[in-house]
């Protein structure tokens, strides 16, 4: 009779990833896995063998690392061939790709979950396949509707924009994939963002600090441990290339000129190159400057009109871009101290939140003053929570300042971003404090004159050449 089959706990460091593993994981697969994980518990111990190898599993134990446990349940599988193993880490991964779905028993099931408030993406479907499950009888010509409107502005043109869904995602990816890299020119500057931590690295330092009896900044923590700094997960947020072609489709006519007072990273000049819109962006730091020039001569074939980056405080943008008549206005502003670009006291990233708020008012009514009447403005921002935790209200200071340099408040638009880590992040996050994990930003509208006039001067929303900047079918 075969051995009784015994669950053991061993550290991370006891059991070994199989060197020749076929089956691959994705960073966002692994994150599914780690939400799973927390949402379920730990419901499927890693199978090794006698010597810690792992035979099945190893996207469990990927997740056991991102959520920084310590110890993990195996059953050690004994009495196998080497074949058996070989042969049984390739059947484990492949023998489930062989069932199928009873798509009405499935869509019922989704739709019970949906409707008790369950998020169903701990199921481990994407949004596209959730809403395609989940189409209702009659809601086909609904649909048909939405595919019209997306057809005529590539997508509809709605108060609410969905980067996870199917098309979205699929749109980014081929920006992507012509060679756009906008976080190039940003990883050495950037001093930190708390957002992109692990959450076991939380308790690393929560233990540092016991041990050294003070509270340490996390720029002390990583140079104390600098091992762990190159743990830490991308640093700064990189700007949506689809909402970029959006805004610019819809809010400029082809050849218009776009001003830029916080230009960042490459992704709004590249795609307003793409696009036919003449960029002007302004940035502090010349290493960025000089890493977005070379971005755009990388992506010179595709670039119809050249984007120009300055180098300056845009609290002088008049001067840095004397001359320049703006058709829109769009940018993305630093969210304060949320993501430090440099130490440069110039830089308002580095200001404390009433100096921040003084220098941003100023710079939006600088970068007004460049946009000609009958023009719209837009900009992406979301709100931001002081070291105590409560928001600063960041989204009504900026309506404000753009009502105080002249603009009227014309639109707004919830964009709801990927999930990325949070179901791994919120789940501690929620039940420490009750804050909510944030999936969206808020996509502002203004208009300097009449509405009317500066939707005639865009004209039609032109899609006509949509697909074809990837060489694809239209």
């Amino acid at each position: 009779m075969a051995a009784k089959i015994k669950i053991i706990f061993k550290t991370l460091t006891e059991i070994f990833g199989y060197e020749k593993n076929t089956i691959t994981h994705s960073e966002n697969h692994i994150a599914q896995i780690a939400a799973s994980i927390q949402e379920y518990g730990w419901t499927n111990p890693i199978l090794i063998d006698e010597d810690g190898v792992i035979v099945a599993g190893h996207g469990r134990y990927a997740a056991a690392q991102l959520l920084a446990f310590d110890e993990v349940p195996c059953i050690t599988l004994v009495g196998l061939t080497d074949a058996q193993r070989r042969a049984y880490r390739i059947a484990d991964n492949k023998l489930p790709l062989n069932a199928g779905w009873n798509d009405e028993l499935l869509a019922l099931e989704l739709a019970d979950l949906q409707d008790g408030g369950f998020d169903l993406s701990l199921t481990g479907f994407d949004q596209a396949e959730i809403d395609e499950l989940l189409v209702e009888p009659g809601a086909v010509e609904i649909e048909n509707r939405k595919g019209n409107l997306s057809g005529k502005f590539l997508a509809p043109p709605f108060s609410v924009l969905n980067a996870r869904e199917g098309w979205w995602v699929e749109r980014k990816r081929a920006w992507i994939d012509i060679g756009l890299q906008s976080e190039i020119g940003r990883a050495e500057a950037l001093l930190f963002n708390s957002h992109t931590v692990p959450p076991g690295m939380y308790d690393d330092k929560a233990r540092h600090e016991k041990k050294t009896g003070r509270a340490v900044s996390w720029e002390e923590f990583f140079q104390a441990y600098p091992e762990k700094a190159q743990k830490q997960a991308p640093t700064t947020s990189v700007f949506d290339p689809v909402i970029c072609e959006l805004v610019y489709r819809w809010f400029s006519p082809s050849g218009g000129v776009v001003v830029d007072p916080f230009a960042g990273g490459s992704v709004r000049g590249v795609v307003a190159g793409v696009l036919g819109r003449y960029y002007h962006g302004c940035d502090l730091r010349s290493e960025q400057v000089a890493a977005n020039i070379e971005q755009a001569h990388q992506l010179a074939e595709h670039v119809t009109a050249p984007p120009r980056w300055v180098c300056g405080d845009s609290l002088h943008i008049g001067d840095h871009l004397a001359g320049v008549s703006a058709d829109l206005l769009f940018t993305c502003p630093p969210y304060a101290d949320l993501e430090v670009y440099s130490d440069n006291p110039a830089d308002i990233s580095t200001m404390d939140y009433p100096a921040f708020v003084n220098a941003y008012r100023q710079i939006i009514a600088n970068a007004a003053a460049l946009l000609r009447d009958d023009r719209f403005a837009v900009i992406v921002v979301g709100d931001i929570r002081d070291k105590k935790g409560i928001y600063r209200n960041f989204v009504s200071d900026t309506v404000q300042a753009f009502i105080d340099a002249g603009l009227r408040y014309y639109n707004e638009a919830i964009l709801v971003s990927p999930l990325g880590s949070l179901p791994v992040r919120v789940g501690q996050q929620f039940t420490k404090s009750r804050k909510l994990g944030k999936t969206h930003q808020n996509i502002l509208m203004f208009v300097k004159g009449d509405p009317v006039e500066a939707a005639k001067f865009c004209g039609d929303v032109d899609v006509s050449d949509a697909l074809a900047k990837f060489g694809e079918d239209v």
